[in-house]
């Protein structure tokens, strides 16, 4: 399907009935993100779950999100799980974003009762459990940093480790425009923000990437933070917990070879080219 531009500007409907459309095993699961980022997601998706079909749209006519304000994201998660209901009726819903996650989730399960809903958070609580010196770097957008749902996660982890938050601005806009020299100097700008790497004393040695797009920049991070340090990303648990949720209310899709259909609110070959090249 091509790009549409001016697909997510009608307000947002409560959509019980597209859902019933799409409460069916061969249905799409809908998997969405500002841009490309979601593709992070898309590809552990696609390995715990081969069987399933997918329907991803990246809303690059309006990225980035990590650095709009809330009303604007909420705006832009509705609109999109809005088509992705209407014109593929998917099954289930995965948020495959940070900062609309943080921004939207909870309205969406109130205003979709009974559409399996998966969102992402940065992983502090796998980090903790990794850490050895107790110092854990945090590279998010603005926005999730900035989230009501962060602020919750971070204060009810505070003072189990010291967790070092940087802002990364401009990363996710450098990796969607596969600006491989930009990536390079903000990761090393961000990295070397954040403090001194590594396993000894005082040390940060478990960097979580709180930002879907980032682990697309895990050689130049890795390169930087050196072989020792952990680096965790979110995909294998979202799609643990979508595998859960489609089990439980009977919507795995049973055999087969699974597929991806492609969309975008921007440029369509640019998402398609990022597909090729990551998955």
């Amino acid at each position: 399907m091509g790009s549409d531009p001016n697909s997510g500007q009608c307000a947002f409907r409560h959509a019980t009935t597209s859902y019933e459309l799409g409460s069916d095993p061969i249905s799409p699961i809908g998997v969405f993100d500002s841009g490309v980022g979601g593709l992070s997601i898309l590809r552990a998706l696609r390995a715990h779950l081969p069987h399933e079909d997918f329907s991803y749209l990246a809303d690059s006519g309006f990225a980035p999100y990590g650095e709009r304000d809330d009303a604007f994201v909420v705006e832009r998660v509705r609109a999109v799980a809005q088509r992705l209901l209407d014109d593929h009726a998917v099954k289930a819903l995965v948020i495959a974003c940070n900062t609309a996650t943080a921004a939207a989730i909870h309205l969406l399960r109130d205003e979709l009762p009974g559409l399996p809903i998966v969102g992402v958070e940065p992983a502090l609580k796998p980090a903790l459990a990794l850490t050895r010196t107790g110092r854990i770097g945090v590279m998010a957008t603005r926005g999730t940093l900035a989230s009501a749902k962060f602020r919750s996660l971070h204060d009810a982890l505070r003072g189990q480790a010291e967790f070092l938050l940087q802002p990364c601005d401009g990363l996710a806009d450098a990796i969607e425009n596969h600006d491989t020299g930009a990536i390079a100097q903000l990761c090393t700008r961000y990295a070397g923000a954040l403090g001194r790497f590594g396993t000894g004393p005082g040390e940060i040695d478990t960097l979580v990437l709180g930002c879907t797009h980032y682990p697309f920049a895990q050689r130049e991070l890795r390169s930087l933070v050196g072989d020792a340090v952990r680096i965790v990303e979110t995909g294998q648990a979202v799609a643990r917990q979508t595998r859960r949720l489609l089990e439980a209310a009977s919507l795995s899709k049973a055999g087969g070879e699974g597929s991806v259909s492609y969309l975008s609110t921007g440029d369509l070959d640019k998402l398609r080219l990022s597909a090729s090249r990551w998955l």
